[in-house]
């Protein structure tokens, strides 16, 4: 058997909701996991790709030192393209217990939020649908095998 080919054009299809099951937590349950998990993507501007790239194979130590204040471990970016543009997709493990509070300590580095965000959201292209404020696009954890 064959898989579907993907629509030549984007269509809009109805929303399902989440469910839930072993490999699919719960938010409760989800939520008193000693390590969470959080996925989110933004498109990549074909013309910046060299420049992000080079930002990225030598990450500056002070952004380094306030992604893990933040408690954010094992932190990956990939890059795909997919109908002819370039896409970041990123996923990083949270150690810590107040989310809200640890991300936004990153915003509170005056050498990310100054010197690299200016740089790295330039190379970005904001995906529509991502909330004001935000600059990528959360994606909803549908499976995880430990």
């Amino acid at each position: 058997m064959t898989k579907p080919a993907l629509p030549a054009e984007p269509t809009t299809l109805p929303a399902v909701g989440p469910v839930f099951g072993p490999s699919n937590p719960a938010p409760a349950e989800a939520a008193r996991a000693p390590v969470k998990f959080y996925a989110s993507m933004v498109g990549l501007d074909p013309s910046k790709e060299k420049t992000y790239r080079e930002l990225h194979a030598q990450v500056w130590p002070e952004v380094v030192a306030a992604i893990h204040r933040a408690n954010i471990r094992n932190f990956n970016i990939f890059v795909t393209e997919i109908a002819g543009r370039r896409y970041l997709f990123s996923h990083f493990e949270y150690i810590g217990t107040d989310p809200e509070s640890d991300f936004a300590s990153i915003g509170g580095d005056p050498t990310t939020r100054d010197r690299w965000w200016p740089l790295t959201d330039a190379c970005q292209i904001r995906l529509p649908g991502t909330p004001a404020g935000e600059q990528w696009r959360s994606l909803e954890q549908v499976m995880r095998l430990p």
